[in-house]
């Protein structure tokens, strides 16, 4: 592409982080509010904070999925590099404590720093990793140029791009196209994936598969989820996962409206929704009980819906259900990850929205591990249809186990392509 489309492209760019610097610290004072853990470690995100140690595997995934996501890749890197530091990097503070979960015995955890060129020289130059790792699409313009002035070799691991996110990309295409071909390998979670990294100006992609397929349920989770089946007297148990804001207060109506003879634990996909969450339900008229007080109360007759207000728990919720609904879906946010409940062996319900996870989704209905329903109406109908069909019910477990298991093998294939 010619040099002048990558000058306007790098001025558009840097005139709009210049704009956004001084809201920064407001962004972060105001979202501490909710969550405080915005309002630490401010250091990190301009490349300060305690020094790495040097020639680490640097793994940088911005959020709780792609955390997660990395935790087979990190376990097959470990076991071919035992001697290596390993260093995780995200954004968020959700990110952050799934991070301490996953790796805090063996990992260094930060913040990576904001995309401005000083602070991701400081902080690459302080760290001085062996590779970089960036999950999913993190394509930030100053932090790749940076490495590649340094030295670093990046990876795209488990890359996943929608339609709607290549056209974003492909607003700066000079830019994009000089980012991705600075990346020394880029690995796609599928076809589709990768023809739109390719169109963007990659130079090469390879399909390697999407890492969540190798997430084992922790047998503690499924025995907590089993445990906690048997706190609630066996009682019929669906499960809305991974909401999001629009979603609850419609599930909640449908759920009302049918007065089903069921218990409905209603898990927010953002903690600092908790409470908010907590106040639809009251509007309802349901009585609820939080995840937070199990062992100070026994589950009462009387409750209608948990409010699952906890993080890292989510194979122990769809342990302890029948029918799993995966949320983000209903709205058009384009729905959360529905591998976890495939591999955990329940029936599955998707709204309409789903293109964030549109192989997979598609994959999961065509192997008849999920149905897809159009709205909450459709999702209460189909929830009860299988509550009394429990022949249906373990069929569609069945297919989903097996479907999680073919797909399995993606860790390997990123490991042999790590550049090292």
């Amino acid at each position: 592409m010619p040099k002048p489309r990558l000058i306007l492209d790098w001025t558009l760019y840097r005139l709009a982080l210049l704009v956004a610097a001084p809201l920064i610290p407001l962004r972060l004072l105001w979202r501490g509010r909710r969550e405080r853990g915005y309002w630490r470690s401010w250091n990190e995100r301009l490349g300060g904070g305690p020094a790495p140690a040097a020639q680490a595997l640097w793994v940088h995934a911005v959020s709780v999925g792609e955390m997660r996501a990395a935790e087979p890749l990190v376990a097959a890197l470990r076991e071919a590099h035992p001697d290596w530091p390993v260093l995780l990097t995200c954004m968020t503070p959700t990110g952050r404590a799934t991070a301490e979960a996953l790796y805090g015995d063996f990992a260094q955890i930060a913040y990576l720093p904001y995309d401005y060129a000083w602070p991701v020289r400081r902080f690459l130059r302080r760290a001085r990793p062996r590779v970089g790792i960036l999950m999913e699409t993190e394509l930030w313009p100053n932090l790749v140029y940076a490495a590649s002035a340094a030295g670093v070799p990046l990876m795209l691991a488990n890359g996943r791009l929608s339609e709607r996110s290549a056209k974003g990309y492909a607003k700066l295409p000079a830019l994009t196209r000089a980012c991705l071909q600075r990346l020394a390998i880029v690995a796609a979670q599928t076809e589709a994936d990768a023809a739109r990294l390719l169109r963007l100006g990659a130079s090469a992609a390879r399909v390697t598969g999407n890492l969540k397929f190798d997430i084992a349920p922790p047998p503690a989770l499924l025995e907590r989820g089993a445990a906690w089946r048997d706190a609630w007297h066996r009682r019929p148990v669906l499960l809305a996962a991974s909401t999001r804001e629009g979603e609850e207060a419609a599930l909640l109506h449908a759920f009302v409206t049918a007065d089903a003879n069921a218990l409905l634990v209603l898990v927010p996909r953002h903690p600092q929704r908790f409470d908010e969450v907590a106040g639809l339900i009251e509007a309802a008229g349901l009585s609820y009980q939080r995840r937070s007080e199990f062992g100070r109360s026994p589950l009462a007759a009387a409750t209608r819906v948990v409010l699952g207000d906890s993080l890292g728990e989510l194979f122990a919720y769809y342990a302890a259900c029948d029918v799993a609904f995966v949320g983000g879906s209903l709205v058009p946010l384009g729905g959360q990850n529905l591998i976890e409940a495939a591999s955990v062996g329940r029936p599955i319900l998707v709204g309409p929205h789903t293109f964030n996870f549109d192989e997979a989704t598609r994959l999961a209905i065509a192997a008849g591990a999920a149905l897809r329903v159009a709205d909450a109406a459709e999702w209460m109908q189909e929830s009860l249809r299988l509550l009394r069909d429990g022949a249906l019910r373990e069929r569609m477990g069945e297919a989903g186990r097996a479907f999680a298991a073919q797909h399995r093998g993606a860790a390997a294939r990123v490991t042999g392509l790590v550049p090292v």
